[in-house]
């Protein structure tokens, strides 16, 4: 059996918006892509807790120190014929690494997923991160080789949607 780890996951509420939106900053920063950061508080705290919430946030806390997060949303597959849930993003604070949180968060998102009747917990991880594919390798996770991901943005995105 596991020893509890020393962490407390809960669900986000508004009031954590400003602690997603620094956390969101920090993981670009680690990805070096901070300049592609768009988000505010508002536009989190609309498409989080707003009428249509497209994705849900767990915080990972050490005692009351707010020290991670994931932010995690439903997908679908239609071979099992039921949802997975895919982590956009997970974010430790650099003085929490190493000591859990990450896996703890990661199994916050997992036991919803059980919950839930997912079929699959996936998530993306940057090529060059090797501290994060080991973890993930660690946890059982199999990365998935033979798939690409494509992405339509900015002005390919409204000129095919132009077309509907």
């Amino acid at each position: 059996m596991n020893a509890p780890h020393p962490f407390r996951i809960e669900p986000a509420t508004e009031r954590d918006v400003p602690i997603l939106l620094h956390m969101t900053r920090a993981l670009a920063e680690y990805e070096k892509v901070l300049d592609k950061v768009t988000a505010t508080e508002a536009s989190l705290r609309d498409s989080l807790f707003g009428t249509r919430r497209f994705a849900e946030a767990a915080i990972g806390y050490a005692a009351a120190e707010p020290a991670g997060m994931a932010v995690f949303f439903h997908t679908y597959s239609t071979f099992p014929g039921r949802p997975g849930l895919y982590i956009e993003d997970i974010f430790v604070e650099p003085t929490w690494r190493g000591k859990g949180l990450g896996r703890a968060l990661v199994a916050y998102v997992a036991g919803l997923a059980v919950e839930r009747g997912c079929a699959r917990l996936e998530w993306s991880v940057l090529d060059w991160n090797e501290p994060a594919i080991r973890f993930y390798r660690g946890l059982g996770a199999k990365p998935m080789d033979e798939w690409t991901v494509y992405r339509l943005t900015a002005d390919a995105l409204a000129g095919l949607a132009a077309e509907a």
